[in-house]
């Protein structure tokens, strides 16, 4: 008995050990491929194979729905589609700051055809509320872009009692796209989804401990779980509705230099101050991936500076971890 059990507490530290030196792989993996590919230095090398021309397509007469388009990438996102002639519609938490940044754009790029409208997307209710004012319009959806997410670095529930970055990062993500399929449909076969992921992900592999109810929490851990829980959500979406017109796509923007990374990574922001990207440059692939053809597009893909990227890293062990997606998607239909 006394040697079974001395083998069982060994086994358990052998696995202990694995898992540790997993996730230090993960994460040095993420700091160097990300020091040499998500700062500004990155944008600027890999812009140099960027075509112009990719970038001036007209989209008059097509509705871009754009979430957390108030500051950041968001802003950016929003701003940049309605130069090229879109109607945007902004969905933004806080009335005040959304209609000071509808004003910005409106300003900048002389298109009276930007809307905001408000919406909490950590509250689920908010969301049904908000799609079913916008879907008894009948308006075509061309272009959602999911942006709108979070970093809360204590444990934090909502009032519908779900973990705030869960909530705002992936049910609002996927409450959104859901409800928005009617409209999506409309506008097919040019319909597509954006969702903003982040390069994060990298670092952990998909969970189905989607609150965090598991271990010590950490918000930062909890936020690059969520963004490896939107990747897989946009290869099964685009794996389920392959026949309705509808392209899905995430994307991971680098390092950018906004109000949301100031507040919630401000260590982070400090350590690469000067080296990240602006916003614009965070939101340029959100941009290229609205106004290509879908035929040069994968649906299910996952972009980096307007170009397919790896969705795992080398000996990450994270590949495997997609598998559990379809469970994953019957709890949050369950959610909503």
């Amino acid at each position: 008995m006394k040697i079974a059990t001395l083998h069982f507490e060994f086994h358990i530290s052998i696995t202990a050990l694995i898992m540790f030196l997993l996730k230090t792989w993960r994460a040095s993996a993420f700091g160097v491929y990300g020091y040499l590919n998500f700062t500004r230095n990155g944008f600027l090398e890999h812009s140099k194979k960027f075509k112009p021309e990719d970038m001036e397509i007209r989209i008059e007469g097509k509705n871009c729905v754009v979430t957390g388009a108030n500051s950041g990438i968001g802003f950016a996102t929003a701003e940049a589609l309605a130069s090229c002639g879109a109607t945007v519609y902004m969905v933004c938490r806080n009335e005040e700051k959304g209609e000071t940044a509808l004003s910005k754009i409106q300003s900048s790029t002389g298109n009276p055809n930007v809307h905001l409208k408000v919406c909490d997307l950590s509250s689920i209710s908010e969301i049904k509320s908000f799609a079913s004012r916008f879907s008894s319009k009948d308006v075509p959806v061309h272009v959602l872009v999911n942006n709108a997410g979070l970093v809360e670095h204590k444990r934090v529930t909502t009032s519908e009692g779900f973990e705030l970055n869960f909530a705002v990062n992936v049910l609002g993500t996927y409450a959104t796209t859901e409800l928005m399929l009617p409209l999506l449909e409309i506008a097919s076969p040019d319909a597509r989804v954006i969702t903003v992921s982040s390069g994060g992900m990298y670092t952990t592999p998909l969970t189905s401990d989607l609150q965090f109810s598991d271990g010590k929490f950490s918000g930062v851990e909890q936020y690059a779980r969520n963004k490896r829980v939107q990747v897989a959500l946009t290869e099964k979406w685009a794996e389920m509705y392959k026949n309705k017109g509808i392209g899905f796509y995430s994307m991971h923007p680098g390092w950018a230099e906004t109000p949301g990374v100031a507040k919630s990574l401000p260590d982070f922001n400090k350590w690469l101050s000067g080296k990240l990207r602006t916003s614009e440059e965070g939101a340029d692939t959100v941009i290229w991936l609205a106004l290509q053809p879908k035929e040069k597009l994968v649906s299910g893909g996952f972009y980096f500076d307007r170009a397919e990227a790896p969705k795992h890293l080398k000996f990450a062990s994270t590949r495997q971890s997609h598998a559990i997606i379809d469970s994953i998607v019957d709890t949050l239909r369950s959610l909503v």
